[in-house]
């Protein structure tokens, strides 16, 4: 099963160190049952690009939360076993959660397909976004606005191999 992980570049960063992208239960996103419900598709592709996109929306809350981090939203798709990655059935019809799974166990970096990364283009709507979150959750249209703003930017696909450089880390 595919799930998309969010981080924010030191999160990133801290998982190439450790190996590993949590210990569990960790949050991430994929095509659940309430998704393809909310999506109304039977294309996988475009239920893959639902849950990343949910992911990427995730990740601009962490960078809300973390102001140090580079504003870039970064989500890491990643292979678990089928059965690891389990929705709370108790937030199935709760809009904000729509294709949040938890992840049992250890997920390890080495288990990740692909990173997604915002490019540098993207820092100044992110950056913006992630300030104007707060109000948007509290209902407020013109600070939605803001926030959808970030989502303009389709997020870059980049090889595992190509980590180290993203963070910082590369030669």
């Amino acid at each position: 099963m595919r799930v998309y992980v969010p981080l924010t570049l030191p999160g990133l960063a801290d998982a190439y160190k450790t190996g590993e992208l949590g210990a569990g239960p960790v949050v991430a996103y994929a095509v659940t049952p309430a998704l393809r419900e909310w999506y109304l598709s039977d294309d996988i592709e475009e239920l893959e690009y639902a849950a990343l996109s949910r992911s990427a929306l995730a990740s601009l809350r962490l960078l809300a939360a973390e102001p140090g981090a580079p504003r870039r939203r970064v989500v890491v798709a990643v292979d678990v076993p089928d059965g690891a990655a389990m929705a709370d059935p108790d937030r199935g019809l709760d809009p904000a959660a729509l294709g949040e799974v938890r992840v049992a166990g250890t997920v390890p970096l080495a288990k990740a397909a692909a990173v997604h990364v915002d490019a540098a283009e993207a820092e100044a709507d992110v950056t913006a976004a992630a300030e104007a979150l707060e109000a948007a959750d509290g209902g407020d249209d013109d600070a939605q606005f803001v926030v959808d703003g970030a989502e303009d930017h389709e997020l870059l696909w980049y090889a595992t191999q190509e980590i180290p450089n993203l963070v910082g880390l590369g030669s």
